[in-house]
């Protein structure tokens, strides 16, 4: 990989709480099932359905979007894809609302 391509960040929750403590600028995508969603959110996600995903798509390649799933194996993919489509500042939640669960806010559920 060339040195310059911009690169997916890995990201705690505990580092996304700080973003949103500083009060950054950042789209947060949610990646999980409509039923996992049931059972718990971070504030503020949205889910990664057809119209959230043409909307990022048109959006601004440069604009911050921080991804999140239940582990952070799907947000990761999720932020390549869009890496591989021009995306450059691409955040993923490598612990996942898990993380979120167990270190930020443990009002959501764990599952």
């Amino acid at each position: 990989m060339d040195a310059g391509e911009p690169q997916v960040r890995e990201i705690s929750a505990l580092e996304l709480k700080a973003m949103r403590d500083r009060a950054e600028p950042f789209d947060l995508i949610d990646v999980r099932s409509p039923a996992e969603r049931e059972i718990g959110v971070i504030p503020g996600s949205r889910i990664l359905d057809q119209q959230t995903y043409e909307e990022l798509l048109q959006a601004d390649p440069d604009a911050p979007i921080v991804f999140t799933c239940h582990f952070g194996e799907r947000s990761r993919a999720a932020a390549e894809h869009f890496r591989q489509r021009g995306f450059t500042h691409l955040y993923n939640v490598s612990d996942g609302i898990d993380g979120w669960s167990r270190t930020v806010d443990a009002g959501v559920p764990r599952y």
